[in-house]
């Protein structure tokens, strides 16, 4: 027998990578929550299409089953309670999850065929899925709520469809994993978006939409000023310490994003970055998705 320790095969990602995948993957996902095509089939479904919010609340947590608000509050994380209690658990008097799921395949599927006409049955596009997939269906989604959710619905056979799918699972895998390195940087959902605010990732206005109370806001900022987080003073603005505690926040995201990168292998990585390079051009350009998220993308 050899005394030899066994050499790994373990494939270390660079951190940029993952993001970049994210960053590219994440627009093709969005495109359910603003396409017009979303909208009207959340229309027949009998929800006030009148603001986004009845129907993103239906359309994330669909894959949870007809979860209540704290369960739905809790794997969501940012949004103020009283904003989940206004949407969740109504959305499931509207209509059920099963029938909430398969009027979100349709919508995407109008919505890609919309966006992308013929490419949806490309080559390229096939091969991206098939990629797609594969990192999917190697993350590892314990203790992550959203990706287990979304991993156990049954995979679609139309190759576009596979890739909004894989691209839905690896961004709420992302998601999930950047919840737990908030907590573990002990920032809870309130204190999660003033400090993000606070660094410059997008307007105090944007992640005020997740509609926390002007004192829930404050009491947030007070208690991130006590931690030497923020400045005491005006604006706010994060200091040198808020400013590395949220990019540790950033890097402990990307290290546990990282498992579906590693699954897929460097080239296998690179070939799928380059195959989404167009269909994330689609996406950006066709002026459906909002310039400024709470996403911070770039920014953070």
């Amino acid at each position: 027998m050899s005394d030899q320790n066994p050499v790994s095969d373990a494939i270390t990602i660079e951190p940029g990578r993952v993001r970049h995948l994210w960053q590219l993957l994440e627009p093709l996902h969005a495109l359910l929550y603003f396409a017009p095509q979303s909208l009207e089939e959340a229309a027949a479904l009998g929800f006030d299409t009148g603001e986004r919010w009845p129907s993103y609340f239906a359309w994330r947590a669909a894959p949870l089953g007809a979860a209540g608000p704290d369960r739905v509050g809790s794997a969501f994380y940012s949004f103020s309670p009283e904003m989940v209690g206004r949407y969740i658990p109504a959305a499931w008097d509207v209509a059920s999850p099963e029938v909430v799921l398969a009027a979100r395949e349709r919508a995407v599927d109008r919505a890609y065929r919309a966006l992308l006409g013929d490419r949806v049955d490309s080559p390229e596009l096939a091969e991206a899925a098939a990629l797609a997939r594969r990192a999917a269906e190697a993350a590892d989604v314990e203790g992550r709520p959203l990706a287990a959710a979304n991993a156990a619905l049954a995979w679609p056979s139309a190759p576009h469809l596979v890739l909004w799918h894989a691209a839905t699972i690896l961004r709420e895998h992302r998601g999930d994993g950047h919840i737990a390195a908030l907590r573990a940087a002990g920032l809870d959902p309130v204190e999660a978006l003033v400090s993000f605010a606070a660094i410059g990732a997008a307007p105090e206005e944007t992640f005020q939409s997740r509609q926390w109370s002007a004192p829930d806001w404050a009491a947030a900022r007070e208690r991130l000023v006590r931690r030497g987080l923020l400045e005491p003073a005006g604006p706010a603005t994060a200091t040198a310490a808020g400013r590395a505690l949220r990019a540790e926040v950033e890097r402990h995201t990307d290290e546990l994003a990282a498992g579906p990168c590693e699954a897929l292998g460097s080239a296998d990585l690179e070939r799928l970055a380059g195959l989404l390079g167009d269909f994330w051009v689609a996406a950006i350009g066709s002026g459906l998705l909002p310039m400024t998220t709470t996403l911070g993308i770039g920014k953070a």
